[in-house]
């Protein structure tokens, strides 16, 4: 099983929007980068909903619901399903995993701009760590 960090500004859906819906289809992912990172995931994997914008910061956790799949009313750009997962006790700001020397490596921090991607193990441990 893998994990994942899933990037959203919470002006556009947020991780009390995920909340109330339960499960939604996430997508908006167009970076080459991100989407193959997207069709990557598979079925129960883990993920850290990360709030962009002012916020910069992790507030909850999810699991993939459905791997990802050709949305058709989307020009057929690649999708995938996310359950909500329990809230952060703690938000775990973008400050902090810069100053954790456990994010060294995570393209959070190197490749900033990608708004889907691959959490180590040690880095999702790390993060829910952080977050209680």
């Amino acid at each position: 099983m893998s994990a994942w960090l899933l990037k959203t500004e919470p002006s556009t859906y947020s991780f009390a929007d995920l909340t109330r819906d339960g499960r939604t289809r996430w997508d908006g992912v167009a970076n080459p980068v991100a989407c193959a990172n997207l069709r990557r995931a598979r079925e129960g994997d883990a993920c850290v909903i990360y709030h962009t914008g002012k916020e910069r910061a992790a507030v909850g956790a999810a699991t993939i619901a459905r791997a990802a799949y050709r949305f058709p009313d989307d020009a057929g750009a690649w999708v995938l399903d996310v359950a909500v997962g329990a809230p952060f006790v703690n938000a775990v700001s973008l400050a902090t995993i810069k100053a954790d020397v456990a994010f060294a490596s995570c393209p959070l921090v190197r490749q900033g701009r990608l708004s889907f991607v691959p959490l180590t193990d040690a880095e999702h441990a790390r993060l829910l760590a952080l977050s209680r």
